[in-house]
């Protein structure tokens, strides 16, 4: 009886334990979910982007500012090492499938560390640059036979087909090809220049073999939707100083030079070098696994610190005693744009007046005689239309640079003789930052001849708020590789502002002698611009 009695609320007691108790594990996971909820939030995607150009890029600077959740996509501010051991890590698992799974992610972060930098300089010089008036001139208007490229139903002589016009159908480098002009490569405003280099910078390496041609080692880079780019690998370090016992015919070739050279253009309105970005590769996952290249595989090597080296086959420093190694898989890399076919776009190679010898005991003409110009104002096609100031144009980019190599440059046979020079193989620029070489700037010593817009440009850049050293800084930082070192030194930056000033002056002393040293393209300018100061 006395366990009948009690049997019933000792079942009732143990029904209650046992509900508190699911009620409690019930509260306990609703707890713990809300609390993973809160730590796991997704980055906001828009940090992993590549900087945009101009007025894209601050406004995408400005938004990833304003995200708390964008640290998670900054690249690490150690030491070099750190990077590049990030990019090592996953060659080992590349075997049996597509080398580099995940490599946009990782490359995002690195491309999104330009913006970093960038956020931290305030105002903006290169803003300021770009906004200006000399910066924003009207443009002449283009015609049907002022694009280098047509499509072909608009062409006589071919069926009319189906097409579609919309721009936004091609892959970016074609994109870039289809807006080539007769006066630039490309519009500093087109939103497709900033695509065009995040292609470059993420987009999966499908092949790479060796281009013909030249004198160092260089790769033909092919990417999805049949784009191609050439690579330039690292050679020396950011640091190292060309030798001044060294021939300018024998220096190495560098690949920040590329990248840097195609920034310092832009920066001169010029708009003639195709787009350069700087990229970190796999060189075991995405040159030596991949490549068809017989002649280039059979060159790589394990150096005795375990790095991955190569050096392919070529006329200068292409041997095992000069290799280019990863450290040990990464290594950096400029990727320039390809220009179009030749068979689409046949482009003309001219010798430039002021080649220099090439030889260790000779001097060019150009060195002997002073009025060497006066002869080439008399020879076609410098003695009409805007050549002789073209090339006046380049010999002070390569004078900023210090680049002497500049023996022939190119121009589209489609445009004639009236057309822009492409400022192309800039890769033996920025070897000095110590020294400058007065001697290429032999164009505008003896023509005392330069076009108006370039002149107020440099006198712009010469100013404070606009320093050309400081929009070089801020311009260079955008690219995919700031993240691992500054592309540019500060001495190389503070050289640009000294060579920036010799040209000046070499302005100045032919104003001085001569009253039509100006070749003026600002009609209805006048006024306006030439209040700026020297």
């Amino acid at each position: 009886m006395v366990r009948q009695k009690l049997g019933r609320p000792t079942g009732s007691i143990y029904l209650a334990l046992a509900c508190l108790s699911l009620t409690i594990h019930l509260l306990l996971a609703c707890f713990c979910l809300a609390v993973l909820q809160t730590v796991y939030v997704l980055p906001n995607s828009s940090s992993t982007s590549i900087p945009r150009t101009d007025t894209e890029h601050r406004q995408s600077v400005s938004r990833s500012s304003s995200s708390d959740d964008s640290s998670s996509h900054k690249l690490p501010t150690g030491p070099q090492n750190d990077v590049l051991h990030k990019l090592n890590a996953d060659t080992t698992h590349s075997k049996g499938k597509y080398p580099f799974d995940g490599a946009t992610e990782r490359e995002g972060k690195l491309i999104g560390a330009g913006e970093v930098i960038a956020k931290a300089k305030r105002p903006s010089t290169l803003g300021a640059l770009f906004n200006h008036p000399l910066y924003n001139l009207p443009r002449p208007e283009l015609h049907g036979d002022d694009w280098l490229l047509r499509s072909a139903s608009q062409e006589e002589g071919y069926d009319r087909v189906a097409w579609t016009s919309d721009a936004g159908t091609h892959p970016p480098w074609l994109r870039f090809h289809l807006g080539i002009s007769r006066w630039e490569l490309y519009d500093r405003k087109d939103p497709d220049l900033a695509q065009l280099t995040h292609y470059l910078a993420t987009q999966r390496v499908l092949g790479a073999v060796q281009k013909t041609g030249g004198t160092q080692l260089k790769l033909l880079i092919s990417f999805p939707n049949h784009g191609q780019a050439l690579l330039k690998p690292m050679k020396q370090s950011r640091d190292a100083e060309t030798d001044v016992n060294l021939f300018y015919f024998s220096d190495f070739e560098r690949h920040n030079a590329e990248i840097a050279a195609f920034h310092l253009d832009r920066l001169l309105g010029f708009n003639r070098i195709p787009p350069v970005v700087g990229r970190l590769i796999n060189v075991t996952a995405e040159i030596r696994e991949i490549t068809t290249d017989r002649r280039l595989s059979r060159t790589f090597f394990t150096s005795p610190v375990g790095n991955v080296c190569f050096y392919g086959q070529c006329e200068y420093y292409c041997s095992s005693e000069h290799p280019v190694c990863g450290r040990p898989h990464a290594l950096e890399v400029s990727l320039a744009a390809m220009l179009p076919d030749l068979t689409l776009a046949p482009r003309r190679s001219w010798r430039s007046p002021w080649r220099r010898s090439y030889s260790r005991t000779k001097l060019a003409q150009w060195q002997k005689d002073p009025s060497y110009c006066d002869t080439v104002k008399q020879t076609p096609p410098y003695n009409h239309g805007t050549r002789l100031v073209d090339l006046i144009d380049m010999a002070v980019l390569d004078f900023l640079m210090g680049n002497m190599d500049r023996h022939h440059y190119e121009t589209f046979e489609k445009f004639g003789n009236d057309t822009f020079l492409l400022h192309l193989d800039n890769g033996r620029g920025f070897g000095r930052h110590s020294r400058d070489e007065p001697t290429i700037l032999a164009p505008l010593q003896q023509c005392c001849r330069i076009r108006r817009s370039t002149l107020l440009r440099l006198r712009l850049l010469s100013r404070p708020g606009f320093r050309l050293s400081d929009a070089m800084r801020e311009s260079l930082a955008q690219d995919p590789l700031a993240g691992v070192a500054p592309l540019l030194s500060e001495p190389h930056l503070s050289a640009l502002d000294r060579r920036l000033a010799a040209v000046l002056r070499v302005v100045r002393t032919c104003q001085d002698q001569h009253s039509d040293v100006t070749y003026n393209v600002l009609e209805g300018y006048n006024e306006e611009y030439d209040q700026q100061p020297d």
